[in-house]
């Protein structure tokens, strides 16, 4: 039986660092050799992580990320290898990289998967779509490519593309099948969103089933900023069946064997799916010569990871997204203001997670209207999940500051500026916090808050990472109680999860008093902000006019709030972000 041995390597690179990606890179193709594997995938742009953004501007950084390849190239024996960087030519970069002479704004740019073999470079495919929407912003720095080279490699014809490039039904994967591809390699950087895994997978699976080809989805695993990655890599054969998945959110290598007889039976019994080529040059036929490869191999068991539940995807995205962005920015330790509440609670929970309790510092800073519960709560979840917690009560503070304003502010009433100040007292001292001791400060404003704005700038917003930025305030529940299952002990208190939420800002203060109750207020957001529909679309979904019409106020309003924010892990479709890039000033009015 004709067989080809796969791997696939979703890998963790870190963006910018590209000897440390080399390392990785190396070391992985250590592990496909000693897995027999003919053929190895990457991920996309693994030499230089996914997205670069303005680091592709650079001249030294473009040579440098080709003579990484070229280092790549000599750790290259007995296999061969598809590996995603930045090229200057939709076709082989053979040429020396001198970064004194190279100018990247000279040269078109491509996101480009280099092909491998016995050190050679064997050819390069430069993708053909670039995503220019949501978090993407590819037009901005490359160029399409318009080749579709193919590889000869142990009788089996291959074809390489990436990430957009399967997504498209009459795009390169459909031509390199009628040129008589066998196998695709997609390599791919996807960020998670809720959902999307499923998605991918069905479009997988019809984009193999469709041409029949065997179709490997190789994705990168680990977060950059504000995405995640989730890894999921997967491999169905010619009917559009899973044949191996990767793990989700952590590195793996997957290995298959592949039924290269079956692909071919069925081809000659089925029709044949002609397409017309796009330009006459379209496809190349190259040849990857190989040394001998060991004929005499076990037959490789196929990894085939569970899929996960959506609400457990989601807090392993937030779990990674803490971890790498804490530990790739060079920070050892996360401080959070506790407040007894559960945004707070499930932020302290995911940090303990992702960096270790003895990692994790939680400060509480009760003001006068801090109640006992707050008191017995913080301290219970605490204890619970085994952090240092500091105590700093803030009245002292806070009178000090109405002290110094009473003049100015003689004969106004008090309202939400004395509301704000506790706020702001608070994000001095955790920043004070930071300074002093190199940690980093994890907001806790959830989606639901940060969209209508229910956040002080400057106070409770003040911080370097938003865990929960993109978590409408139901799912902070959901996924509080599914951390409270994963454990033999609760960590996050009952009351906490309980008691109506209240910012403890004022006498008996609760949220309900400024906002919709949140079952109502997350649904709207949901239409207004993730998906743009209008004032009447909503109200005819079934929520009241009056209501829709002030969260929608309150959602324009609150754009300049928004942009000062720090950055938070995406996980929906829409995240307040790169996603949604609304004007500050902005006259129109939708409601």
């Amino acid at each position: 039986m004709r067989t080809f041995r796969i791997a696939m390597v979703q890998m963790n690179p870190t963006v910018g660092d590209l000897d440390g990606n080399v390392r990785r890179i190396t070391a992985w193709l250590k592990e496909a050799k000693k897995a027999k594997a003919d053929l190895v995938a990457f991920p996309e742009l693994a030499i230089t992580g996914y997205p670069p953004e303005d680091l592709l501007l650079k001249p030294r950084f473009i040579a440098d990320n080709r003579r990484a390849l070229q280092e790549i190239v000599r750790h290259c024996r007995g296999l061969a290898a598809v590996v995603g960087y930045v090229s200057q030519s939709d076709g082989l970069d053979l040429k020396p990289a001198r970064s004194s002479v190279v100018h990247a704004g000279a040269h078109e740019l491509y996101n480009a998967a280099a092909v491998i073999a016995d050190q050679k470079l064997i050819t390069t495919y430069c993708k053909w779509y670039l995503p220019n929407y949501g978090v993407f912003d590819e037009s901005r720095y490359f160029h399409p490519g318009r080749r579709l080279p193919l590889i000869r490699l142990r009788g089996t014809m291959v074809g390489v593309n990436i990430c957009e490039d399967v997504w498209l039904p009459d795009g390169p994967t459909g031509y390199q099948a009628t040129a008589g591809a066998e196998v695709i390699v997609n390599i791919n950087a996807s960020p998670f969103h809720l959902g999307k895994s499923r998605v991918r997978e069905q479009m997988l699976a019809t984009r193999a089933r469709e041409n029949g080809v065997v179709l490997t989805y190789t994705n990168a695993v680990g977060a950059q900023d504000e995405l995640v990655f989730d890894g999921s890599s997967v491999i169905l054969d010619h009917q559009g069946e899973v044949i191996a998945r990767g793990k989700a959110f952590e590195e793996d290598l997957i290995v298959a064997d592949l039924n290269m007889e079956a692909v071919a039976r069925a081809r000659r019994t089925g029709r044949k799916k002609i397409l017309p080529r796009p330009i006459a040059s379209a496809v190349e036929v190259s040849v990857a010569p190989l040394r001998s490869v060991q004929t005499k191999r076990v037959r490789a068991v196929s990894n085939l990871a569970a899929v996960l539940d959506p609400l457990e995807e989601v807090y392993l995205a937030l779990t990674l997204g803490v971890r790498d962005y804490v530990k790739k920015n060079g920070f050892a330790r996360a401080v959070i203001g506790l407040s007894g509440g559960i945004d707070s609670a499930l932020t302290a929970a995911i940090a303990v997670d992702a960096l270790g309790a003895e990692n994790v510092w939680g400060l509480f800073m009760p003001s006068p209207y801090t109640s006992q519960d707050s008191h017995e709560d913080v301290a219970e979840l605490a204890a619970r999940l085994g952090i240092s917690i500091r105590t700093i009560p803030i009245t002292g503070l806070f009178d000090t500051y109405k002290q110094v304003l009473m003049e100015t502010f003689a004969g106004r009433a008090p309202d939400t500026t004395e509301e704000n100040l506790q706020a702001r007292i608070r994000g001095n001292l955790l920043m004070a916090f930071s300074n002093k001791f190199g940690h980093l400060v994890l907001t806790t404003g959830n989606k639901s808050e940060m969209s209508v704005g229910y956040a002080t700038l400057y106070g409770d917003m003040a911080g370097g990472f938003a865990v929960i930025k993109d978590v409408p305030k139901t799912m902070v529940y959901d996924l509080a109680r599914l951390r409270n299952f994963r454990s033999a002990t609760p960590v996050i208190p009952k009351r906490t999860l309980n008691r109506p939420p209240t910012a403890e800002l004022r006498p008996n203060q609760k949220d309900e008093d400024s906002l919709p109750p949140y079952e109502i207020l997350d649904p709207i957001l949901q239409a207004y902000v993730e998906e743009d529909r209008s004032l009447e679309e909503i109200v005819e979904a079934g929520f009241d006019r009056a209501t829709v019409a002030r969260v929608m106020k309150m959602v324009d309003g609150s754009e300049y709030k928004r942009r000062q924010a720090p950055i938070g892990i995406k996980i929906t479709h829409r995240a307040l972000g790169k996603d949604r890039r609304m004007p500050i000033t902005n006259g129109y009015r939708n409601s």
